[in-house]
């Protein structure tokens, strides 16, 4: 029993102990006088289960309402009501019947509980009346709708006119806007967090005038800064046919620029909608711009800017928002250097400066700007050049670095007959090289029908294909993509420094010139790429390769990533240098696909007479290494593979010198020796017969005289169009045997048979031979006859003596035996032993 009462009292102590240390019920008290016309009101949070409730005496409940002149004590059920009410304290102003409590706004009541509270001001006031919000410091700064605030304290103005509310908008502190003037009644809320210790509203309430506008928002900026704005309900319509202004409080010696980052346009029956400006100094205020022109930029000091709204279409209506930037920074050092653009002498092109990462990427708020302009008020983070114009362009930017420019340029052709003779330089107009901002990209689109074609060449610098085992290393480089409505092939990466003398391309061609650095201006000075447009060609894409002989040279497949299209064909000329022997190789054994439709094929074959060429299909191992000594084709044709399979291919080139066997040189050295022992021992015998033979009486007549004096008319065709200059000398030592038939056992000769003259035939005979040529005839003597003079008769030919067997050898002789023998028809003695020329 003692035990049972011990363990009784000690659970009692401790029963004591603990409720000694849970905390006791807060207890609050809230008082609203009567003429305060405030009401306070707690109420659980949206989508919160009522795990907590509100004491009010002996009565739990879960909202309390208090309102002027009541006084309510009241606690709660849980130690952490935030999480679990939300209040409300709304004071109802009204200026319309009575006068307005002008001046600072208080939080009132004081000793609240500590929950999310907002505070709000209805103030009703006659729209010939204006209230204006003024702001102590930080100012305010507008928000997007969805957006927080850091600290989580945000101010949201609604104007009042009539029955309709306009939300002017949502405010952080630490911002730019300093007051917000207002037609009509205003209600203003302040969101304050639980733990909160802001005593203070921020603001204060005066009377004004009417401003004969919804609404005049100023923003004061005193330094280098950046703030956004948005029109009224944003992302929601502007009201209809509603004015609105914007005062920009700026020091004389900043510069301002607006920007319009997001807007939309409603359906207009009456008016349009405009944007002015009121600029001090300007001689055309206000100034007018649409929505969609580009925004005043490097203003002087403060200025005024205006939304003007329209009669919007009953039926469809549209939306009216505006979303902007203004950025204020301090003159530029080099603002007023101009910098002279010329594209007057260029066509198709056009030219943009802008940021860097333009425009996929928006700079942030806090980043310096900069801004290019083409005349002093004209300015934009992005400025577009077009061709035909001369401009004087400026920069206010304190790192152009930051800045990058973006070209392009069209080419057509549409009839060959007119641009097959041009050759067209791609290369970096100076106009551009000359700024001082880097090139990004130079686009050129080469535009053709179908049946013209287009060729690149680089004959000095050369291409060189960019794949792993032979990376660029330049400051830039040549990306080209053939494209058609229904495929698009991108051909590949190119750089200068290689051996691709010139790419002859079908379709619609896009070279894009990209640059990798500062280096550019100074290695673009040779640039020699050229495009012409030629005649239709066979192969969707052909490189002429012209390798420099120490390099190993490797080349691949357009489209490498994807593959090569279904039923393309690609073509490489390979130049190998005359002393030089091609080592061709691929880098792998198989093509790597399956064919759907079709074959694909590989070709190989040298440019040479008689060439054999190579021929692999897919199915196929790829040839191994081999030599090729001459010029030569390689072609790769694809089918229509299945799917998961492409055809990539890539192949190597070398060279080395030519080697000539030792065997080679012996047996043509050889060759040589034998050959000349060979002619020597012709020679020889020859000779020796000569010497042996009759006087040739048949070769010249030195007593003819070819130029018959008193027979002018002889020869009344001239030497060309008659053949009395054919004659045949025939010599003894030449072997007729194969024109010769045997009859009886004796040579019978062939007679009129003789090889016609196939060299040049003048105007005159042929001229004597020269003397030396005739050591052998001796002179006749004073006695001898005279020949008998050629009758102008069919028969005028040249004679040949004929010589009989047995007949001595001294010419005169001949010459007298043989002299008017000018009937003998020729070789008509089967006895002779030939004829000597």
């Amino acid at each position: 029993m003692a035990a049972g009462r011990a363990l009784a009292a000690l659970l009692a102590a401790l029963l004591a102990a603990s409720a000694q240390l849970l905390p006791r019920e807060a207890s609050f008290t809230i008082s609203l006088h009567k003429v305060d016309n405030t009401t306070v009101t707690i109420k659980l949070r949206p989508g919160v289960s009522p795990s907590c409730r509100i004491r009010i005496k002996n009565v739990i409940r879960s909202d309390l309402k208090i309102k002027s002149g009541e006084n309510v004590t009241f606690t709660f059920t849980c130690s952490t009501p935030e999480k679990y009410f939300i209040m409300e304290i709304q004071k109802n102003i009204d200026c319309v019947s009575g006068p307005c409590p002008f001046g600072d706004v208080h939080l009132y009541p004081l000793g609240l509980p500590r929950l999310n509270r907002t505070y709000i001001w209805d103030v009703k006031a006659s729209t010939k009346a204006g209230l204006e919000l003024k702001f102590s410091t930080p100012w305010l700064r507008q928000i997007e709708p969805g957006e927080t605030c850091p600290d989580s304290i945000s101010y949201n103005i609604n104007s009042c006119i009539d029955k309709a509310t306009v939300n002017i908008g949502t405010f952080c502190r630490n911002g730019s806007v300093s007051r917000v003037k207002l037609l009509g009644g205003v209600i203003m809320s302040l969101h304050l967090p639980w733990h909160s210790l802001l005593t203070t509203s921020g603001f204060n309430i005066a009377n004004r005038a009417s401003i004969k506008r919804l609404c005049i928002i100023e923003s004061t900026l005193k330094g280098e800064s950046s703030i956004t704005l948005m029109s009224p309900n944003y992302p929601l319509g502007f009201p209809e046919d509603e004015l609105m202004t914007w005062q920009f409080v700026i020091p004389s010696n900043m510069r301002a620029s607006v920007f319009f980052h997001n807007y939309s346009l409603s359906n207009c029956e009456r008016k349009e909608e405009r944007v002015e400006y009121y600029i001090p100094g300007s001689p055309s205020n206000p100034e007018v711009f649409k929505l969609s022109d580009s925004q005043p930029a490097n203003i002087a000091g403060s200025f005024n800017m205006s939304l003007q709204g329209c009669d919007q279409d009953a039926q469809n209506p549209g939306i009216l928002r505006l979303l902007f930037q203004v950025v204020v920074q301090l003159p530029q050092v080099d603002e007023n250097v101009t910098h002279l653009v010329d594209l007057s002498k260029e066509k198709n092109m056009t030219v943009t400066i802008h940021l860097e990462g333009w425009p996929s990427q928006i700079p942030l708020v806090t980043e310096p700007v900069c801004l290019i302009c083409k005349d002093p008020r004209t300015c934009d983070r992005a400025l577009t050049l077009v061709s035909g114009a001369v401009y004087r362009i400026s920069f206010l930017c304190k790192d152009l670095s930051r800045l990058r420019i973006t070209a392009e340029k069209g080419i057509g052709c549409m009839d060959i007959r007119w641009c097959q003779r041009k050759v067209y330089s791609l290369s970096v107009p100076k106009a551009i090289t000359r700024l001082p901002i880097q090139l990004h990209k130079f686009i050129w689109k080469l535009l053709a029908t179908d049946l013209i074609n287009v060729e690149i060449t680089s004959p000095t610098l050369k291409l060189q294909q960019h794949i792993p085992e032979q990376k660029c290393n330049t400051s830039y480089s040549y990306s080209i993509v053939s494209a058609t409505p229904e495929t698009e092939l991108n051909v590949g990466v190119f750089c200068p420094g290689g051996s691709i003398e010139k790419i002859q391309m079908r379709n619609n061609i896009t070279i894009s010139l990209k640059t990798f650095g500062k280096r550019f201006i100074n290695e673009s000075i040779p640039q020699d790429l050229k495009m012409s447009f030629v005649p239709h060609i066979k192969d969707e894409c052909t490189f002429t390769v012209s390798p420099n002989p120490k390099a190993k040279v490797y080349l691949q497949t357009p489209n490498w990533h994807y593959g090569l299209p279904p039923y393309i064909s690609i073509s490489w000329f390979i130049i190998v240098p005359s002393q030089q022997t091609a080592r061709l190789g691929f880098s792998k054994d198989r093509m790597g696909i399956a064919c759907e439709t079709g074959r694909a094929y590989i070709n190989i074959k040298e440019e040479t007479l008689g060439a054999e060429e190579t021929v692999r299909r897919e199915d196929e191992l790829l040839p191994q290494p081999r030599n090729m000594h001459h010029n030569f084709w390689v072609n790769i044709s694809n089918c229509k593979p299945v799917d998961k399979t492409q055809l990539t291919l890539q192949f190597w080139v070398t060279f080395a010198d030519k080697q000539i066997d030792l065997g080679i040189i012996l047996a043509v050295v050889a060759g040589a020796g034998v050959l000349t022992a060979i002619g020597l021992t012709v020679c020889c015998v020859r000779k020796k017969k000569k010497k042996t033979q009759n006087p040739m009486v048949g070769v010249y007549n030195a007593n003819v005289n070819t130029q018959m004096p008193g027979k002018k008319g002889l020869f009344r065709k001239g030497r060309q169009n008659n053949e009395s200059h054919v004659y045949a000398v025939i010599d003894d030592a030449m072997v007729y045997g194969h024109l010769l038939k045997e009859s009886n056992g004796s040579v019978a000769p062939e007679v009129d048979v003789y090889r016609p003259f196939d060299g040049p035939i003048g105007s005159l005979p042929p001229s004597p031979p020269p003397f030396s040529f005739r050591k052998d005839i001796k002179r006749s003597s004073n006695t001898e006859e005279e020949p008998p003079p050629l009758t102008d008769t069919d028969q005028d030919t040249y004679t040949f003596a004929h010589q009989k067997s047995g007949q001595s050898k001294d010419s005169g002789d001949a010459n007298e035996k043989d002299k008017g023998d000018t009937s003998m028809p020729l070789l008509e003695n089967n006895e002779q032993d030939g004829l000597v020329e």
